[in-house]
C-alpha cells in the first residue's frame, strides 16, 4: 500500500510531495520526498499527513458516566466525593456493558486523531468481588472493543489489593478492583493468553494502581516478575494523597518511588500534579514518562503539572483521556498549555526553545505516548507502525497555513473535525472524518447502556465523603 501526500510531517520535518509505503505488516516501509505520484498510490488529495497519536491513559468505562457527576454534593464537592459516585456507577455495570463503552470509547479516540491506546483496566471482578469464570473476562473484553475498532492497544491490567495504607481492607466500591498478588498474575496469563491472536501491535504492560492501593512489597514483586513491557502508576495526583504517603512513609509518593523502584524509561507516572521542584527534576533524569490528563485533571480539580520546570530537565510527557468525560485530542494540548499560562502568567510555555508551541506540544506527546505504551510509532519513519492521520488542508481554519502555522491553527483555534482519515498500524478505520464502524458501535452501545448505567437520583443525593482510602 501506498499513501501519496502534497504535504506531510515526516521524520526530518516538513516535506512536500511524499510517499509513504507500507508493508504487510502495517509498517512503514519507505519515506519518499520530492517524488511524483505513480497510479498505484492512494493520493491523499487535499490532505496533510501526520503521525498519530497515542493516547497513554484511559478508563474507557468512565465515559458512560460523562456529565452525570457535576452536580455539587458536598460544602467543598472533590475528586473524593466523585470518586464515591464513580463506585456507585460501576456496581452495575456488565461485561458486555464494558465492552460497547470501550467500543465507542476507541472509536471516539481514532476519530479525534489517537491511533492507540493505553487502557488502565481495573473493574476485573463481579459485584461483590466474586472473580469471573474466566479471572480475565473483563480484559478479554476489552480486547475484543479494541480488534472492534482496529485501535492500537497496550492493556494494562491494574493491580488493586488494598483500600489504602498500611493493609487497609477494601471499601464496598473498590470489591471489583481487588485481587491478591496470585491472582492478579493469573489475570496477566490469561490476558497474556488471548493477545496470543490479537493483532501484533497489542501489548500487555501493568499497573499498580497507586502507592495506596498496593504494598511497597508486593509492588517490588510484579515489578519483579516481568522483564519486559511497560509500567503505569497513578501517582501524586492528589494533594491529600501526597500528605498521607508522606505520613506513612517519610516521604513525598514520587520521593518514594524513586528512591526504592528502578524507575526508568519502561515507566509511566500519571498524573503527578503534586511536585516539589526536587521530585520534578529528578523524575525527569530518570527517563520515565510523566501521563498528562489535562481534561480530567480539571474536571476533578487535580492540579496543574509544573510543565516548564519538566521541559527544562529534559523530561517526556505524553497525552491522556483518563476519565473519558470528553474525548478530543486538541483541547488535551491545548488545555495544556493554556493551564501552563494561567499558573505562571505567560504565553507559549510548553517549549523549551524558541517557535511553534503547537509543534512542540505535539512532537513531545507523539514521542512520550509511544514510549509509554511500548510501542514503535510517534513518526513517519520506516520500520514504525503506519499511525497515520490527515487534516482537511481546505479547512477554513487552516486557510494560508504552511508548515507548523498548521499545527498552532489546528489546536488552538480548530478542532477535531479536522482529522479526516486515521490509520492504526496500516488499519483505516477512519474515513471522510467518520470512523467505518460508527453506526455499528453507536447502535450496540446504546442497545445495552442507555440510561441503565446512569447512577440513580438516590445514589446522587446520598453520596458520602469516603474516608482516607
Amino acid at each position: 500500500m501506498n499513501f501519496f501526500a502534497e504535504l506531510a510531517l515526516i521524520m526530518g520535518g516538513w516535506a512536500k510531495n511524499v510517499r509513504v509505503t507500507l508493508d504487510q505488516t502495517g509498517r512503514i516501509a519507505t519515506v519518499e520526498s520530492g517524488v511524483e505520484p505513480n497510479p498505484d498510490d492512494q493520493n491523499l488529495r487535499n490532505r496533510i499527513l501526520l503521525p498519530a497519536m497515542s493516547n497513554l491513559h484511559s478508563h474507557s468505562f468512565q465515559r458512560a458516566m460523562s456529565g452525570l457527576t457535576e452536580k455539587r454534593l458536598e460544602k467543598r464537592d472533590s475528586f473524593w466525593s466523585w470518586r464515591e459516585l464513580m463506585y456507585s456507577f460501576l456496581e452495575r455495570l456488565t461485561p458486555e456493558q464494558m465492552e460497547a463503552i470501550s467500543a465507542l470509547v476507541f472509536m471516539e479516540m481514532l476519530e479525534c486523531g489517537y491511533a492507540s491506546v493505553g487502557e488502565f483496566h481495573y473493574v476485573h471482578d463481579q459485584s461483590g468481588g466474586q472473580h469471573y469464570e474466566n479471572i480475565a473476562e473483563t480484559s478479554c473484553r476489552i480486547i475484543n472493543a479494541a480488534r472492534k475498532t482496529g485501535i492500537g492497544l497496550t492493556h494494562l491490567p491494574v493491580f488493586y489489593m488494598q483500600g489504602g495504607l498500611n493493609g487497609k481492607k477494601l471499601a464496598e466500591g473498590q470489591l471489583r478492583f481487588g485481587n491478591e498478588l496470585e491472582q492478579y498474575l493469573r489475570i496477566l496469563d490469561q490476558t497474556q493468553d488471548s493477545l496470543r491472536n490479537a493483532p501484533e501491535d497489542y501489548l500487555l504492560g501493568m499497573a499498580p494502581h497507586s502507592l495506596r492501593a498496593v504494598s511497597p512489597e508486593s509492588l517490588k514483586e510484579i515489578v519483579e516478575a516481568r522483564s519486559s513491557g511497560t509500567f503505569h502508576i497513578h501517582i501524586a495526583e492528589q494533594l491529600k494523597e501526597v500528605e498521607e504517603i508522606q505520613t506513612h512513609f517519610g516521604a513525598r509518593p514520587v520521593e518514594w518511588l524513586l528512591e526504592n523502584v528502578a524507575v526508568d524509561s519502561r515507566w509511566c507516572l500519571i498524573h503527578a500534579t503534586h511536585m516539589t521542584q526536587e521530585e520534578t527534576q529528578n523524575l525527569a533524569k530518570s527517563g520515565a514518562v510523566v501521563g498528562l490528563c489535562p481534561i480530567t485533571e480539571a474536571n476533578l480539580g487535580d492540579g496543574v503539572f509544573d510543565g516548564t520546570e519538566f521541559l527544562l530537565s529534559g523530561g517526556k510527557y505524553g497525552i491522556g483521556s483518563d476519565s473519558n468525560v470528553r474525548i478530543s485530542l486538541t483541547e488535551e494540548l491545548r488545555l495544556l498549555e493554556y493551564s501552563q499560562r494561567l499558573v505562571r502568567k505567560e504565553r507559549n510555555v510548553m517549549t523549551s526553545k524558541t517557535g511553534s508551541v503547537g509543534r512542540a506540544l505535539y512532537d513531545d506527546s507523539l514521542a512520550g505516548g509511544a514510549q509509554a505504551l511500548g510501542r514503535k510509532s510517534g513518526s513517519i519513519v520506516p520500520g514504525n507502525w503506519a499511525d497515520l492521520l490527515t487534516l482537511d488542508a481546505e479547512a477554513l481554519t487552516l486557510s494560508g497555513c504552511t508548515k507548523d502555522e498548521i499545527l498552532d491553527r489546528w489546536i488552538f483555534s480548530g478542532d477535531d473535525s479536522l482529522v479526516r482519515e486515521v490509520w492504526s498500524a496500516g488499519r483505516q478505520m477512519v474515513a471522510d472524518g467518520q470512523h467505518i464502524r460508527h453506526d455499528e458501535i453507536e447502535r450496540k452501545y446504546r442497545s445495552v447502556c442507555l440510561l441503565y448505567t446512569s447512577p440513580s437520583p438516590r445514589d446522587l443525593s446520598t453520596s458520602r465523603m469516603p474516608s482516607s482510602a
